[in-house]
């Protein structure tokens, strides 16, 4: 499969500037309401702590507590499922459409379910597929794949959306955003035949799936479709029902700055005369777990703040990073996948630390994404140029004469030809920007001059 580039898919979504500008400004803004969400907690970081903990132990001991969880679920009458991959969790849905005979389908927001590309899937069986999510169903209209893993469509403008929905389900071109989610939701009603929602968390002690949205959909399908089926991946787990507490006090507050999610539905059994049925994904989960320098990416709630923080992310829209799960934490997920498509992802980062700081469940997200630079070099995923340029670099800075030596070199030629330096395409970097001015000497040189000393 060809690599995918990640500066290469930027540049299509950075030439539009208004976008790149309005895109930057909306999650920042995103951004910012959860820190003042954190900061009106006094306990903030004691919480964050805590979810560390309980993620740590959980997936430290993850075939005990899944073991745990399904014998609780199956004593609910919930039927448990385990998928190896992405296949075997397409087949297993479609198994269960087919033996009710449901040709119709509702979902909830769940980025397993995209991960798994079941809605094509589905779609090429003759089953009709019906996001529920207002992104979600953005998204499924415009023929594209959600760009966020909490704000599906938030690349999209509202007035994209009013002329999409025009065209789609014959509204009037309102770009207001109360009457596009009104007419999303009278389009959506009595379509339930069956519904799958995703897993925000499976609680090992009782069985139960915990599922967290703002619109009320996810329940609504559960409730009114005869045939519930809720898929996870095996990372979901938690060992008891009060460390629910712990995660739902930090996730809404991380993802969109709110107190906690509007819905956040337990379901424990199938209601008389309904199935539920629960399928646990694997799809490459435990070989991230045999990886000790990133089995701690599996302690991801998806809450999405490290991309709304992201200034990578932000100016570069969720698309150009080619999977499921964008911005930095896709970006150490993705090469556990595939190292060879998508060896240019840990390279999408400044490294500046900010996705660290506002992870809810203190993911060391900058130490991961370093680890996978070295791991793709050392693979020979990265470019002769770059080796070569970074090898040049560590030897000139491995001794002091050669960096002293380099610097003044690189002095000289700024004075004489910062423009054509500049312009010269060496690296994409010194395209956008203007080269400083170059000083007449160091701070070595000047320390030296003025003290007299080396």
């Amino acid at each position: 499969m060809r690599a995918n580039t990640h500066a290469t898919a930027a540049a299509t979504f950075v030439q539009d500037a208004e976008r790149t500008g309005w895109h930057d400004k909306a999650l920042w803004f995103v951004r910012q309401r959860r820190d003042s969400a954190a900061q009106a907690v006094p306990e903030w970081e004691a919480l964050r702590e805590l979810a560390f903990a309980i993620k740590r132990h959980a997936v430290g001991n993850l075939a005990h507590y899944l073991e745990r969880f399904e014998r609780r679920a199956t004593e609910n009458g919930v039927s448990v499922h385990w998928a190896r991959d992405a296949s075997e969790h397409n087949a297993i849905v479609l198994d269960i459409l087919r033996g009710r005979g449901a040709r119709r389908l509702v979902k909830s927001k769940s980025m397993l379910t995209e991960e798994c590309r079941l809605n094509p899937f589905l779609e090429r069986s003759g089953i009709e597929v019906v996001e529920t999510d207002l992104g979600e169903r953005i998204v499924q209209l415009a023929g594209e794949e959600p760009s966020h893993i909490v704000l599906p469509a938030i690349h999209r403008k509202k007035e994209e959306v009013a002329a999409l929905f025009h065209r789609e389900l014959g509204t009037r071109e309102d770009p207001d955003p109360a009457y596009l989610t009104e007419a999303a939701r009278h389009h959506l009603r009595g379509r339930m035949a069956a519904a799958i929602t995703g897993v925000n968390f499976a609680v090992a002690e009782t069985g139960a799936m915990v599922v967290c949205t703002n619109e009320g959909n996810a329940d609504l399908g559960a409730h009114l479709a005869p045939v519930h089926i809720a898929c996870m991946g095996l990372e979901k787990v938690i060992p008891r029902t009060e460390h629910l507490g712990v995660f739902l006090r930090l996730l809404a507050r991380s993802g969109t700055g709110q107190p906690v999610t509007a819905y956040s539905s337990h379901f424990v059994r199938p209601r008389p005369g309904a199935e539920l049925h629960v399928v646990i994904v694997d799809n490459g989960r435990t070989a991230q777990l045999a990886r000790a320098d990133f089995r701690e990416s599996l302690h991801c709630i998806r809450c999405g703040a490290c991309l709304n923080t992201c200034p990578v992310y932000r100016r570069s829209g969720g698309h150009s990073y080619g999977v499921t799960v964008a911005g930095p934490i896709g970006a150490i997920l993705a090469p556990g996948f595939d190292l060879a498509r998508h060896a240019s992802l840990p390279f999408a980062s400044t490294l500046c630390g900010s996705c660290a700081d506002v992870c809810p469940v203190k993911i060391d997200i900058p130490r991961q994404l370093y680890r996978w630079r070295q791991i793709a070099v050392a693979e020979g995923h990265v470019s002769w140029r770059k080796r070569w340029s970074m090898r040049l670099l560590g030897a000139t800075l491995a001794r002091v004469s050669r960096y002293e030596r380099a610097g003044r070199l690189v002095r000289r030629l700024l004075r004489h030809a910062p423009g054509v330096l500049g312009r010269s395409g060496l690296t994409p970097w010194s395209l956008s920007r203007e080269l400083p001015v170059a000083p007449q000497e160091s701070f070595r040189e000047w320390y030296r001059r003025e003290r007299g000393t080396s």
